[in-house]
């Protein structure tokens, strides 16, 4: 998987790119994501990648040209890439869409900053707008690390196991809870099937934990 970001800031990218999972897929080359500085693709001499809304009003917005011809760029080694734009105004991250976008092969992100970029480029140069949830941070390279770390953690070999393919929200549930040593703790003893030895009873035991769960915490997940 590829993936390529957009953004105004690629030294943000460290935080993924040295460290964890992330940094362990990259030594392995299951994935490979490149960082390009927008303003590198600017025509102005200051290098300039926003300008004042027409119409008026507060704030900046991302101009067309730049973020234009930084995608072009990207698409000349990976014309099939799907661009996303991280927006808090997008279709809201979910499993379901991670599992989705985890089946395409480069994905090309473009990090907003100040009010957003010029509606031109999500009715023409977008296929996923997506956002991580009700709220506004300050750009979206924050919004960019979950969408990598979460796809990435779906890809083969990436864990080293097939833990992921229990995780919450997977089938719409919630996980079941876990336990370690010690098995006794302030009075507190580990759930006893878990001690069985008895895998048939342990599965059982923890689809069950997993519905209770998602009953107590997310119930609009078992309405699905």
């Amino acid at each position: 998987m590829k993936f390529d970001v957009i953004t105004l800031f690629p030294e943000m990218f460290s935080a993924i790119k040295d460290e964890g999972i992330i940094a362990r897929a990259l030594k392995k080359s299951i994935i490979e994501i490149n960082t390009w500085q927008l303003r590198d693709f600017s025509a102005n001499k200051y290098k300039n990648v926003d300008d004042k809304p027409y119409g008026g009003g507060s704030g900046m917005v991302m101009q067309v040209e730049p973020i234009r011809n930084c995608i072009k760029e990207i698409k000349k080694k990976n014309s099939d890439t799907k661009v996303i734009y991280l927006s808090p105004q997008g279709q809201k991250l979910d499993q379901k869409l991670v599992e989705e976008l985890a089946n395409f092969e480069s994905l090309t992100m473009l990090c907003g900053r100040y009010e957003g970029v010029d509606e031109r480029i999500i009715e023409n140069d977008i296929d996923y707008e997506i956002s991580i949830g009700d709220y506004v941070i300050s750009g979206g390279e924050l919004a960019a690390m979950v969408v990598i770390d979460a796809i990435s953690r779906r890809l083969p070999n990436v864990l080293g196991n097939a833990a992921s393919l229990k995780d919450s929200f997977t089938d719409d549930l919630l996980d079941y809870p876990y336990y370690t040593r010690p098995d006794e703790l302030d009075g507190q003893q580990v759930p006893e099937v878990l001690l069985s030895g008895n895998q048939a009873k342990i599965d059982a035991w923890r689809i069950e934990q997993s519905l209770k769960k998602t009953r107590q915490k997310r119930p609009d997940l078992l309405a699905k």
